[in-house]
């Protein structure tokens, strides 16, 4: 009887492409689960700031990059949870002091007021002032227009943190490409031979990409936090504007100057100048339109810019 002898089996295509595939994952799965396998080898762990030098000029110009950006966002917040408060806007003894002199008709002295405080009340207010000959059409234009332009300049600081919750990431991504680079660079030349060496370029990555997300996150949180609380705030303080200038008699102001022109000797009425108020050094030292107190014989009155004929 002849024996036949059976050829050696061989392995099957799909098995060794399977093989092929899984070798880089078993080896990737060894460095993660079982990093004491490595530990005969592998010094003490390095610091976090060494591990950046480590990464070259390049990843420390990164990380600079990612501090830099942290502290802007920290310094935004603060800025922002100060300046967006009702007694940033509208300060109590500002808004005293302008309702006590509005009340009294010295419209000058208010706006001078507005003048010499930066609140946004006082900036609002000081260019509606300018517009009080106009009638009161033109001062609620001009509540609007110089509410919106002061509104605008508030919320500007808020869109920056918008830009930081989408540069951060950026910022972050780029450390992980480079560092995906150095990775598949040792990993090239010294294949598994150095696994600290991988592993330290795997941890540059993962630390610059956490970092970037890190700063993202609390940039976007604040941001809408802020976009609302400021418009809470400006409706606040657009409320204490209108009060303001409710009672204000426009009709009987028609023509009066307020501001830089009733500084330079322009403070009398362009409508109506004809019509002088007589007034008696003897009897009284107020104005009869504004009831404010002035120095006898002068002439306009420096709270109302009114014709005065003294006697």
């Amino acid at each position: 009887m002849l024996l036949l002898e059976t050829p050696p089996s061989l392995p099957h295509p799909f098995t060794m492409k399977h093989h092929r595939l899984t070798a880089p994952l078993a080896i990737l799965l060894t460095l993660v689960a079982a990093p004491g396998a490595f530990a005969a080898e592998t010094p003490e762990s390095m610091s976090i700031i060494e591990t950046i030098l480590h990464g070259g000029p390049l990843i420390v110009f990164i990380w600079i990059c990612i501090l830099a950006t942290s502290m802007i966002m920290v310094t935004l917040i603060i800025q922002l949870f100060l300046s967006l408060r009702d007694e940033s806007l509208a300060p109590k003894a500002l808004m005293d002091s302008l309702a006590q002199n509005i009340g009294a008709g010295n419209y000058q002295e208010a706006w001078e007021t507005c003048r010499a405080n930066k609140a946004y009340i006082a900036n609002v207010l000081k260019g509606s002032l300018e517009r009080l000959g106009r009638g009161k059409d033109a001062v609620e234009v001009a509540l609007v227009e110089h509410g919106n332009r002061e509104g605008q300049i508030l919320k500007t600081k808020n869109s920056y943190l918008s830009v930081i919750g989408v540069v951060a990431p950026m910022i972050g991504l780029l450390g992980t490409v480079i560092g995906m680079m150095g990775a598949f660079a040792v990993l090239g030349s010294a294949g598994v031979s150095d696994p600290r060496a991988l592993a330290m370029r795997i941890g540059e990555v993962l630390m610059a990409t956490a970092s970037g997300l890190f700063i993202a996150i609390p940039a976007f949180v604040f941001y809408y936090y802020f976009r609302n609380r400021a418009t809470l705030v400006l409706v606040n303080a657009d409320d204490k504007l209108n009060r303001l200038v409710q009672d204000i008699p426009f009709e009987e102001l028609s023509g009066i100057r307020i501001g830089e022109s009733f500084e330079a000797g322009a403070g009398a009425p362009t409508v109506g100048a004809s019509t002088s108020h007589r007034v008696s050094k003897t009897l009284t030292t107020n104005c009869p339109v504004c009831n404010a107190v002035i120095t006898p014989g002068q002439n306009p009155c420096p709270h109302c810019g009114a014709h005065l004929e003294w006697a």
